[in-house]
């Protein structure tokens, strides 16, 4: 059996550790909320793709449109101070 190996060295050296630092933990935590309102909205967007929409559906649309909206603004006062 011959065994087919590269002859030459990978080009970039992973670094050893490739978890993510405290900082970056951190951002995406801060960003959690936003992310969670824009599934949701998308969730509710998707259910829609295979049906008329009805006045329910409409609501879930718009109440999670809202909820992203609130997530992003707070978002945006975390990350200014606070100074709006």
């Amino acid at each position: 059996m011959v065994f087919i190996v590269a002859l030459q060295s990978g080009v970039t050296r992973l670094p050893v550790d490739l978890e993510p630092t405290d900082a970056e933990l951190a951002v995406i935590e801060a960003e959690m909320p936003v992310i969670a309102a824009d599934v949701e909205l998308l969730d509710a967007l998707i259910v829609l793709l295979d049906r008329d929409p009805s006045e329910f559906d409409g609501r879930r649309v718009r109440r999670a449109y809202r909820k992203l909206l609130a997530a992003r603004a707070a978002a945006g006062n975390r990350a200014s101070g606070g100074a709006a």
